[in-house]
């Protein structure tokens, strides 16, 4: 396919990355910035444009008419419209843009249509629901959904005191008793998709595939806590703040808002009446102990500046036995801040990043033997989670999974037939019309045939 790229903040590099590593994709980039143009091109063997978007000039350049995608993560949301909307008028493509603002949260419709638009992402919002979800399961570090969410893939930290320390996989069933499937295991900076004989150990970040049911089922069984918090404490009164607080509020969990611009903490008065705000500055150790931190069930740091959001993080750690949750925006710091423990770190520009390549790829993959519904980065980024809808012509189709053969490094995680989650074994098959979860270490998977060993 051939992409357009435009701005090369985070999110514009995060795409040219994931993007660049499938191999099949012509990418061009473009952006004012002409020393960022130079380095992203040499880095990653692409085209680059450097002027701006909005001149025709530049997008004939680019080669705008031979274009299939363009996506708009410029810094401005008005300026990824106007992008987007000059592009559809010289080219036949499908375009995205990146729209941030809350102002545009009802009408982000009405723009999509009138503008014919493919997609528009909201970095805040999607982050918000990503928080939203973990606060509701507080024992993860991490959730994706698959099948409409009926299916989660969850992450979470082995006890040393857990009856899954130094368990074996294949006794989890007769141990445990649930259905479940180990799909992926972090230990140190490797990352593992673990067979039968693998043995667990104290400190391992554990990936399970399961339905909602069965998940909670599991956690009981190996005594970890399932329920939601009940109350959290967010630093940071900006756009995630207020995308958060709204669905946090609606489920019940009560809200309070540390903010220290008093403009702002005006605004959130306004937008969010049953939420309690502070103003004040929320890296103020003594702020935040005279505002009850220590009682909270979780904490939320939203600072726009990453160090602040660690540190005020540790100190949170330090001081409350509650869910901590930790924004950061520069996705290559990551594994230095995974170092620290702190739990759950979100990365907005990542989230984004996501969304896109999983349209990206389900658009290449229209003519395919399955449609990709679903990817999620898992395994701090070292795997990924596909999820196909496996149509007739499929390789996989009407075979048993002990008839299928994989490639290394790939597991088949979880079928979904007629709102029924399957968790396989060998004996189980895949039929036309059922969407099947594969985790892979693997890069490149498109369809579901990728999946399958040539020998």
């Amino acid at each position: 396919m051939n992409i357009i790229i435009v701005g090369c903040g985070k999110v514009g590099v995060k795409l040219v990355e994931k993007l660049s590593n499938e191999k099949e994709h012509d990418i061009t980039i473009i952006d004012t910035n002409s020393k960022v143009v130079s380095e992203i091109v040499n880095e990653y063997d692409i085209m680059g444009v450097v002027g701006s978007a909005t001149d025709l000039d530049t997008l004939k350049e680019a080669s705008i008419e031979n274009a299939d995608v363009l996506i708009a993560v410029a810094g401005s949301d008005e300026l990824n419209l106007m992008i987007c909307l000059i592009a559809k008028k010289l080219g036949n493509l499908q375009t995205i843009a990146r729209v941030r603002k809350p102002e545009y949260y009802k009408t982000v419709n009405i723009i999509k249509d009138e503008l014919g638009l493919a997609m528009i992402v909201n970095p805040e919002q999607n982050a918000a629901s990503e928080i939203a979800r973990i606060l509701n399961f507080p024992s993860a570090i991490n959730i994706d959904t698959f099948a409409k969410g009926r299916i989660e893939i969850l992450k979470f930290e082995v006890p040393s005191s857990n009856i899954l320390n130094n368990l074996k996989i294949m006794d989890m069933p007769s141990k445990v008793g649930t259905n479940v499937l180990v799909c992926g295991v972090e230990r140190g900076d490797e990352a593992f998709i673990p067979s039968g004989n693998f043995v667990i150990k104290a400190g391992d970040l554990i990936s399970i595939v399961a339905s909602i049911e069965d998940t909670n089922e599991f956690f009981k069984k190996i005594g970890i806590r399932t329920n939601k918090v009940k109350d959290t404490l967010i630093v940071g009164g900006g756009e995630t703040a207020y995308y958060l607080a709204k669905r946090l509020l609606k489920t019940g969990i009560k809200v309070k808002i540390i903010e220290k611009d008093e403009a702002r903490c005006d605004e959130l008065i306004q937008l969010l009446p049953k939420a309690t705000i502070v103003c004040g500055d929320g890296t103020d150790n003594r702020l935040l102990d005279e505002e009850g931190l220590k009682d909270y069930d979780s904490v939320v740091s939203l600072i726009n500046v990453d160090e602040e959001n660690v540190l005020l993080s540790l100190y949170a750690k330090s001081k409350t036995g509650g869910k901590i949750i930790t924004k950061i925006n520069r996705i290559e710091y990551g594994n230095v801040i995974n170092a620290l423990g702190l739990g759950t770190m979100i990365y907005p520009k990542s989230i984004t990043a996501e969304y896109i390549v999983r349209f990206v790829r389900a658009k290449n993959n229209s003519m395919g033997s399955s449609n990709i519904e679903t990817v999620h980065f898992i395994l701090d980024g070292k795997g990924e989670a596909l999820e196909f809808k496996i149509n007739e012509n499929s390789p996989v189709s009407n075979k048993k999974l002990s008839e299928i053969k994989l490639k290394e490094n790939i597991l088949i995680a979880s079928i979904s037939r007629g709102g029924k989650v399957i968790i396989p074994h060998g004996q189980d098959a895949i039929y036309p019309n059922d969407t099947v979860v594969v985790v892979t270490l693997r890069e490149g998977i498109k369809d579901i045939s990728d999946i399958l060993s040539e020998e």
